[in-house]
């Protein structure tokens, strides 16, 4: 049976979907970054795959593009010994007029096992989960401006990674965070495990209202925004999800918030460097930086998969 206080759980308090960080308690959020970690090795071996998920059918629906996370998370379910099945949506029933539900009723006739959503309506993947048979999981890939939670516990698992503690860190978080689910996720994920200063730095724009309810420090100045900061999480510009006049130019945004080597002395010497992607390179990050060695961009995409082999095992093995 479903927690009714938290649809991703079951009354065991085990994980059956992933929709949010929001909401999950710091033991559930913590079990799948150590769980990722055991995976981690599975990348280095000569047959990249182990049997946790042999005989399963995994429904990649991506009714947005995403060819990264997309990737990722086929990676990670075919070596979990997954059968990955890819719906090109764009050519799909759903484009020619049959609801999202009516899409999903369809599929779970094909014995599906998990669906990997990524919709550009908020809440879609919660709709999909209310509604979808109970031992189907769903995973949200991404939803609109809401959530994008392997996202944000990729970057967790980064950070543990290079600096251990959660408890000890300032964290800025830089760039278009009112278009940004990637924000949301990760400020959800660090004030769940402990993070005591976290900052949303950016033009007045494309910072949204509610974040200091979030418990997070707004700042609008750059300098004030990174300086002593342990980690420092830069968002690219949405242009696609931008109406005119939120910015002069992106010449002006990397003026004033794009980081430099320069701006990047500001923060702690140890400082890491963290972006989802893509990267555009001199709009909100320079080359010598995203390239440097306060750079651990790369290394986000090698723990992704990890971390997305994590949440699909710990999902496939609880009932409903």
């Amino acid at each position: 049976m479903l927690n009714k206080r938290n649809p991703q759980l079951n009354r065991q308090g085990e994980l059956i979907h992933l929709l949010s960080i929001e909401g999950l308690p710091r033991d559930v959020v913590t079990h799948i970054l150590d769980t990722a970690g055991t995976f981690l090795s599975v990348n280095d071996r000569e047959v990249k795959k182990v049997p946790l998920l042999r005989g399963k059918s995994v429904f990649n629906l991506f009714f947005e593009n995403s060819t990264r996370t997309r990737t990722t998370f086929e990676i990670a379910a075919k070596r979990l010994s997954a059968d990955v099945i890819n719906l090109d949506i764009a050519k799909s029933s759903a484009s020619k007029g049959e609801s999202l539900l009516d899409t999903i009723a369809n599929l779970s006739a094909m014995h599906a096992d998990m669906f990997v959503v990524r919709h550009s309506e908020s809440g879609a993947p919660y709709l999909i989960a209310q509604h979808c048979a109970p031992h189907v999981h769903v995973v949200n890939a991404g939803d609109g401006r809401h959530a994008h939670p392997t996202q944000g516990l990729l970057d967790m698992y980064t950070i543990r990674h290079f600096k251990k503690d959660f408890t000890q860190l300032s964290v800025a978080i830089v760039g278009d965070l009112v278009h940004s689910r990637v924000a949301r996720s990760d400020i959800h994920a660090l004030t769940t495990l402990g993070v005591p200063d976290i900052r949303a730095v950016g033009p007045k724009t494309l910072v949204p209202g509610d974040f200091q309810g979030m418990g997070v420090r707004v700042c609008h100045d750059m300098a004030e925004g990174i300086r002593g900061a342990d980690v420092i999480i830069m968002l690219r510009l949405q242009n696609e999800r931008m109406s005119g006049g939120m910015l002069p130019s992106a010449g002006e945004f990397f003026k004033h918030y794009g980081l430099t080597e320069d701006k990047l002395r500001l923060a702690k010497p140890d400082a890491i460097v963290m972006h989802p992607g893509p990267i555009n390179r001199g709009v909100e990050i320079d080359s010598s930086v995203a390239d440097g060695t306060h750079s651990v961009i790369l290394p986000q995409v090698t723990f992704g998969i990890a971390v997305r082999m994590a949440v699909m095992s710990i999902i496939a093995g609880n009932e409903a």
